[in-house]
């Protein structure tokens, strides 16, 4: 099997309707089926070794992905990468993935290319979000015409980083039958029909907008709304013409600030890649009638449990995440591994056929993450009610989600550490009202810190998403008796940071 062509098989018998709506600039499915298969035939045309990876590092478009569905053609693996990293943080990803190609926007080619030739690519190509690039002029002259490779189930398709407290990143590596199989479910379970129109506002570098969302239309041929950046006014302006919007909490909480949200045609209102707090969820209800369908995943393991889409299959509850989807295994366990009974807080474990087989050359940590019965260790920490419904506690790995994206406090500390006036740090995350979590850092001086001076150097090296929102400065972190940073307490004193005055 090949996850492309589980994706055709999708597409409607008209293959001149609209696939893509993309600001007015129309692309129909045949467009997509084409130029797949010219950038599928142009990278066959590379000779690759089998298995090589395409790292990815550009703006959103709709070529952007068209070159994601011609990787999964060409039988070779997706690495998506935010656009928004630099220099220190594409580092890693590169020589730890050591792909065969990489592609770039054009704006960042003269660092990109210098870094990802000194550590043995071979190909680096452009891709902006004009249509324009060299990846899309060597594509031009390819036939229309491609042959999916083909790949087992259990073949790696696409490997997504993602990390824990230790800092570095780990590749999940997730197969075409882990991909397939998640987005089959998703599908059935959260009802789509024929005519469905999705508006799809979500960035393409991780499992909610990729996988999730262009997944579920492309499986189901379903025409999409498309939005290379969020704007909360265009969004809402578009709303009137889909059926399904999916979002993180940040995009609802700045849909809520205009003034007209005509939701009318819509069907399906979905939440995920952060908490959503329960105020908004209500506030979203209260002013659209909607209920806000709320699920539960991870770059390993993709998508895990879902509230109801359909009344039949039981109520959406707000706070919950909802039960286990259907062919996914949930459990909670206390520390010793023991089942903990209904309501009783403990450690959530999964195991199913969206969950991944490994991290990218790291076997001793993959061991780490799975039970000796095969179950997979998430790392959040949850209870599950009477009626089957997952409620997330926390995380009991350091994870902070800002906007909807994973922040690795470990890894924000090795950069602030290394800068002039700081002795100490720890980083936290803090509500926040609009992007659910804030990252802020409290450090101890060595010499005359100056915090804002700080935040400027650090946006100078890394993505600002991971940039803390506020750095304060005591004379000392708290420790517990083994010398541990109390980041439990400090979280607790600064919870009303951002607090309205």
């Amino acid at each position: 099997m090949n996850l492309y062509s589980a994706l055709r098989a999708g597409f409607p018998a008209d293959l001149d309707a609209t696939a893509i709506d993309a600001d007015g600039l129309l692309y129909s499915w045949r467009d997509l089926d084409n130029g797949s298969a010219m950038l599928a035939n142009w990278l066959g045309r590379l000779e690759l070794p089998a298995g090589s990876r395409v790292a990815v590092h550009t703006d959103k478009s709709v070529e952007n992905l068209m070159l994601y569905l011609a990787v999964l053609r060409a039988g070779l693996v997706y690495l998506p990468l935010n656009p928004a990293y630099h220099a220190a943080e594409l580092e890693h990803f590169i020589s730890d993935a050591a792909p065969g190609v990489v592609v770039c926007a054009g704006k960042h080619f003269g660092w990109v290319s210098k870094l990802a030739f000194q550590r043995g690519v071979r190909w680096v190509f452009t891709l902006n979000d004009d249509r324009t690039g060299t990846l899309l002029d060597r594509a031009a002259q390819m036939p229309l015409a491609h042959e999916p490779v083909e790949r087992a189930a259990s073949d790696l398709a696409a490997i997504l980083y993602t990390s824990g407290t230790t800092g570095r990143s780990k590749g999940a590596m997730l197969s075409h039958g882990n991909l397939l199989s998640n987005a089959q479910t998703l599908k059935s379970f959260w009802d789509w029909k024929p005519d469905d129109v999705l508006l799809h506002a979500l960035p393409i570098f991780h499992v909610h907008g990729l996988f999730v969302a262009s997944h579920g239309a492309l499986l189901n041929g379903s025409k999409m709304l498309w939005f290379n950046k969020f704007d909360a006014g265009a969004v809402a302006r578009r709303l009137p013409e889909a059926t399904v919007f999916m979002g993180v909490p940040t995009l609802y909480v700045r849909l809520l600030q205009e003034r007209t949200l005509d939701c009318n045609h819509i069907r399906l209102f979905i939440s995920g890649s952060a908490p959503l707090l329960i105020e908004t969820w209500r506030e979203w209800q209260a002013r659209t009638g909607h209920l806000i369908l709320e699920r539960y995943g991870m770059s390993e393991t993709l998508m895990l449990t879902s509230n109801p889409c359909r009344p039949e299959d039981g109520e959406r509850i707000g706070g919950t995440v909802g039960p286990a989807l259907p062919g996914v295994g949930l459990r909670i366990v206390d520390d010793e591994g023991r089942p903990c009974a209904a309501d009783e807080i403990g450690h959530v474990q999964v195991r199913g056929p969206n969950v991944f087989s490994g991290y990218w050359q790291m076997p001793e940590k993959t061991a780490e993450e799975f039970t000796a019965d095969g179950w997979f260790k998430t790392g959040d920490v949850g209870r599950v009610g009477a009626n089957g419904y997952l409620t997330l506690i926390g995380r009991s790995k350091d994870l902070i989600i800002s906007g909807g994206f994973n922040v690795y406090p470990a890894e924000i500390e090795g950069f602030l550490n290394e800068l002039p006036g700081v002795g100490e740090s720890a980083v936290i995350g803090v509500p926040h009202p609009d992007f659910g979590e804030a990252v802020i850092a409290v450090i101890t001086p060595d010499g005359r810190p100056d915090p804002e001076a700080l935040i400027q150097a650090l946006k100078a090296r890394i993505a600002g998403f991971k940039v803390p929102k506020r750095i304060l400065v005591v004379p000392e972190l708290p420790r517990n008796a083994m010398g541990k940073v109390q980041k439990k307490l400090l979280r607790e004193q600064q919870a009303a940071l951002f607090a309205p005055k």
